[in-house]
């Protein structure tokens, strides 16, 4: 019997878990049921779509890979240098111009280091920190001069002008283009070394043509003498264009020239500048007005600052139409540096004719250049007097003279009279108890 309970016992737990398991089968059957025929046979269909779309997604990636290969491989046969550093100012990638520049060429691609470590120039440095903290793109312009461990080496290296262009990148990253301005400075230096030695071998034969034509002038009666007097205004003008030129690269080889500094009054000035030019002010019924202190002393040299005056209102009396002014404007103004106040003049010298157009503006005070031909070769240039015109370089001259005073000029176009605009600022501004000259 009890044997016989035993196995009765074993038997009934037996057909429990059998059901148990016969139960959880239905269950799971009927939960599965749904996805079992339906969704295998749409998984089925979804399969070949999801192929094609993952071999997409392969052939854009391939895509970008070849592209930015390309645009990579463009940057680095670039005629710029092009370098980029990552937010801790480690060189990540430069082109073969920028290894030239830097003189990066023992530079790897696969080194990690720090931009300052393989160039010595700290203006590049601070323009790639300025950048990133601005995050705007940012220019500078500086001499790079390269550093070697070698001395020998140095000595063959010379200095160069840069002027590098700067935009911010994400996780604050920089990327920097970079111009190797120096052949230009060197030409440009060929250029005017050029023209210098020209100009040195021209004053000579010019001034005896003009001997020349001054005695032709004695000896010839009207109307012989009407040829020999145009050709003594070319020749005038001849030698006024090598004269100019001279000064011109004289101020710029020094820009510190040596000033007679006195004080000069200002209004005094423009009137004696206006006298001079009343006769070709009075043939168009010009006239000058004058608006500013009348007391006004700084500090400068008269001849100097004569010739500026007179350049400019001489250039502002052939490009006005006729009965109409010619205003300065002179008003002192305060800047403030390092917590100093300091006064500073400012002229404003404003004129009705037809004012310079868009494209010539950032050139008007460059040698030679001729841009509008409205404000070119004037029926009056034969007439001026003793001003500096028809040459291109009187602009330029002004601007140095104007630099030798630690000052500057601006070119701009009125919006009321539509005329030339120039603005020029002084920094020497004297009390007005200052009358009496000084060295």
């Amino acid at each position: 019997m009890l044997l016989l309970g035993f196995f009765l016992g074993l038997a009934v737990g037996i057909g429990f878990w059998i059901w148990q398991q016969v139960q959880l089968n239905r269950y799971l059957g009927r939960l599965f049921r749904p996805l079992t025929s339906h969704s295998s046979k749409k998984g089925l269909l979804l399969i070949p779509g999801l192929w094609q779309e993952i071999a997409m997604v392969k052939q854009q990636r391939q895509d970008l890979q070849q592209s930015l290969q390309t645009y990579q491989d463009l940057l680095d046969f670039a005629p710029v240098g092009y370098l980029q550093v990552d937010e801790e100012n480690q060189l990540l990638w430069c082109n073969r111009q920028a290894q030239e520049i830097l003189y990066l060429q023992r530079w790897q691609p696969e080194e990690v280091r720090l931009l300052l470590e393989l160039v010595r120039s700290y203006e590049l440095d601070h323009l790639i920190e300025q950048t990133r903290d601005r995050q705007k793109p940012q220019t500078g312009e500086w001499i790079f001069h390269p550093s070697f461990d070698d001395a020998a080496e140095m000595s063959t290296i010379k200095s160069l002008a840069l002027r590098a262009s700067s935009l911010p990148l994400p996780n604050g990253q920089v990327g920097v283009f970079l111009e190797n301005r120096q052949p230009l400075l060197d030409i440009n230096q060929v250029r005017d070394r050029s023209f210098s030695d020209l100009a040195h071998e021209l004053r000579t034969p010019l001034t005896s043509i003009r001997l020349v034509v001054e005695t032709l002038q004695i000896r010839l009666e009207p109307p012989l003498n009407r040829w020999v007097n145009r050709l003594m205004q070319e020749v005038d003008r001849l030698i006024n264009l090598v004269q100019s030129w001279l000064d011109l690269t004289q101020m710029e080889a020094n820009p510190t020239m040596q000033l007679q500094a006195k004080a000069v009054e200002l209004r005094s000035l423009i009137t004696s500048v206006w006298e001079t030019l009343e006769p070709l002010a009075q043939r168009q019924h010009l006239s000058l007005s004058y608006s500013g202190p009348e007391n006004l002393w700084i500090k400068a040299d008269q001849a100097r600052i004569f010739q500026v005056f007179l350049n400019l209102l001489d250039n502002s009396i052939k490009y006005s139409p006729p009965s109409t002014s010619i205003c300065v404007e002179a008003k002192i103004l305060s800047t403030k540096d390092n917590d100093v106040t300091s006064p500073i003049l400012e002229i404003n010298l404003i004129d009705s004719g037809v004012g310079f157009s868009e494209a010539d503006l950032p050139h008007v005070f460059e040698r030679f250049y001729r841009g509008d031909k409205a404000r070119s070769h004037s029926p009056q240039d034969s007439n001026s007097i003793g001003a500096i015109v028809g040459n291109g370089l009187g602009l330029a001259i002004v601007e140095q003279i104007l630099i030798a005073h630690g000052g500057s000029i601006k070119a701009m176009n009125h919006p009321e009279t539509g005329g030339a605009w120039m603005q020029l600022q002084f920094p020497e501004v004297m009390a007005n108890s200052l009358s009496q000259d000084y060295s």
